[in-house]
């Protein structure tokens, strides 16, 4: 049995090659009770809940990941080396850059620039620039036109800050057609470049630095359904 000091599983191939992966762990709770059949538990350690179940027959896991690219990079190194997952993708919220880019829209991040170091570990003679699995991007933008579901498809930040000394920090990133900012998928990018698996990155927006418009935590919890909708069709 392949346990880590952060997921534990009962028993081998209990979780799926592809796994959803909100922040919130009562984000994943809430996924796998509205949308899953034939939910287990595969995972409480540190209140970081996994479940696996099946949508529309196929087998599907969800399971948060923290706030921050240091957790999410600790989650999706584990799934992919110790679990065998083979597609990551995260569903989160973002704060709006964009004038055009409002609250509750959707957005897929092509590409997650960012302010972290982490990168470093990989010794590159150079800048890397983390970016979505081609095949999860392409298919994703089918399926919400399938859905009729707006989203909105570009760069996003990924930050190591949540509180800035800088408040007007964000307007530089937004003059270079920074969509929105989040705090994960960088990492979660070049963890899945370096291991040749899938990625993606869909956030629905909670907040806007534009327009000062926000959404509760409840909301950000149990209504932003579009973005889940859409990943998972692409379970395989």
């Amino acid at each position: 049995m392949n346990k880590t000091p952060h997921i534990e599983v009962d028993r081998e191939g209990i979780i799926a090659k592809t796994v959803l992966l909100p922040g919130d762990p009562l984000r994943a709770k809430f996924i796998a009770e509205k949308y899953l059949d034939d939910v287990i538990q595969f995972n409480k350690v540190r209140n970081m809940f996994g479940y696996t179940g099946t949508y529309k027959g196929r087998k599907v896991s969800v399971m948060g990941t923290g706030m921050g690219m240091p957790s999410i990079g600790i989650y999706s190194y584990e799934l992919i080396h110790n679990y065998g997952v083979e597609n990551l993708i995260r569903v989160g919220s973002c704060g709006s850059y964009q004038e055009h880019v409002r609250v509750r829209d959707v957005v897929i991040a092509m590409a997650a620039s960012t302010n972290s170091n982490f990168a470093s570990q990989y010794n590159l003679p150079g800048t890397f620039a983390p970016t979505a699995s081609w095949k999860l991007l392409r298919k994703a933008v089918e399926i919400a036109g399938q859905k009729n579901i707006e989203v909105k498809v570009g760069n996003i930040l990924s930050s190591d800050i949540f509180y800035n000394a800088d408040p007007d920090a964000w307007k530089k990133w937004a003059g270079m057609g920074i969509l929105a900012v989040e705090m994960e998928a960088a990492a979660l990018y070049m963890n899945a470049a370096k291991a040749g698996v899938n990625a993606l990155c869909i956030l629905t927006v909670s907040d806007s630095l534009v327009t000062h418009e926000e959404t509760t935590s409840e909301e950000r919890e149990k209504s932003f359904t579009q973005m889940v909708e859409i990943a998972l069709e692409l379970a395989e």
